[in-house]
C-alpha cells in the first residue's frame, strides 16, 4: 500500500519520521512524506500536485489543532476528523458571518460538498478507535472571541485547523481514501503560548499515528 503522509510542518510528525528512519514500520506499506507549510492554499496546491504525480492508495494528514471545548477535548487528546468546512469563506457584516452557501454564491450540495461540509465517506475511518469530530479550517488563527463565537454558531465544530479542509477537498475531488488525524495543543482563542500543550499534543499525535500506520 502506498501512503502519502502529509503535515503542515516537519515538527508535528518528527517522532514518526524518526521511527520510520530508525526502525521502519509494517512491511506492507510504502510511505511518502509531504510537508506543505501552513495554510490551505499551499496545502491544496502541493497536495494536488503530489497525488496526481504519485497516485497514493491513501493520504493521511497529521497535525496539531485547537479545541472549541477544552473540557471535552483537552490538550493532548487525539481525534479523527470526519467533517471539515471552510470556516472563514463568506461575508461578515455588522458582526454577523454568512457562508458563501447561505449567501447563495455556492451550492452547499455541489460536489464535493454535502450540506456545506467536506465529509470523509470512507470506511477506513473505522481503522482507528479515536473520537470522530467536526472541524473548521481557517486562514487566520486569532484571539478574537467574536470570530470564535461565529464559528461555533455557524458550524458547531469541535476542532480548528489551517489545512484540514484542503485535504478533504483534494481527496474527495480525486476519489482518494484519506484520514485527518489531529491532537489538541490549545483552546481556540487562547494565544498565550505558555498555556499551550504542544509537547503533549505532538507526543500523543505521533503515538496514535504510528499505531495507525502499523495497522496497515
Amino acid at each position: 500500500m502506498k501512503i502519502l503522509l502529509t503535515a503542515a510542518t516537519t515538527f508535528e510528525i518528527e517522532p514518526t519520521l524518526q521511527q520510520i528512519e530508525k526502525q521502519g514500520l509494517t512491511s506492507n506499506i510504502d510511505i511518502e512524506v509531504l510537508i506543505t507549510g501552513i495554510g490551505p492554499v499551499n496545502t491544496t496546491f502541493l497536495l494536488t500536485k503530489s497525488v496526481i504525480s504519485n497516485s497514493p492508495d491513501l493520504v493521511i494528514q497529521a497535525g496539531i489543532a485547537g479545541s472549541f471545548n477544552y473540557k471535552v477535548i483537552p490538550a493532548g487528546k487525539t481525534v479523527m476528523v470526519k467533517y471539515d468546512a471552510w470556516g472563514d469563506l463568506g461575508m461578515e457584516e455588522k458582526g454577523t458571518f454568512t457562508t458563501v452557501f447561505d449567501a447563495g454564491f455556492a451550492g452547499k450540495n455541489h460536489f464535493p460538498f454535502t450540506d456545506g461540509w467536506l465529509i470523509n465517506p470512507h470506511s477506513i475511518l473505522n481503522n482507528s478507535n479515536l473520537p470522530v469530530v467536526r472541524s473548521v479550517t481557517i486562514n487566520k488563527v486569532s484571539d478574537n472571541m467574536v470570530q470564535k463565537q461565529q464559528l461555533v454558531e455557524t458550524f458547531a465544530p469541535q476542532t480548528e485547523t489551517m489545512e484540514g479542509a484542503a485535504l478533504h477537498y483534494v481527496c474527495l475531488q480525486q476519489n482518494l481514501p484519506f484520514l485527518q488525524i489531529r491532537s489538541i495543543s490549545n483552546e481556540v482563542g487562547e494565544r498565550d503560548k505558555s498555556k499551550w500543550k504542544i509537547k503533549e499534543a505532538v507526543e500523543d499525535l505521533n503515538s496514535e499515528l504510528i499505531k495507525l500506520l502499523n495497522h496497515f
